[in-house]
């Protein structure tokens, strides 16, 4: 998937990776993704679940090699 802007979250335990993403989508456009790479598993619940409760699209979280791929669409303000 391609996205607009990378957010390294590697190394960072919940619930820092959802709160760097909170902080960091406020920078981006609508309809810019954001990928937010993390090493804390966590992230597979807590994105969809911050998406939901925020408003924001999730595209997806993949796992590869023990590193996680989260992928949100900014839909609103």
């Amino acid at each position: 998937m391609k996205a607009d802007v990378t957010l390294d979250c590697f190394g960072l335990l919940c619930p820092m990776p959802i709160i760097s993403t909170s902080q960091k989508i406020k920078e981006l456009k609508i309809g810019q993704i954001l990928e937010v790479t993390a090493t804390d598993e966590g992230i597979k619940a807590d994105m969809p679940a911050w998406c939901k409760a925020t408003g924001q699209e999730c595209l997806g979280v993949e796992e590869r090699n023990g590193e996680f791929f989260a992928y949100v669409r900014k839909v609103k303000e």
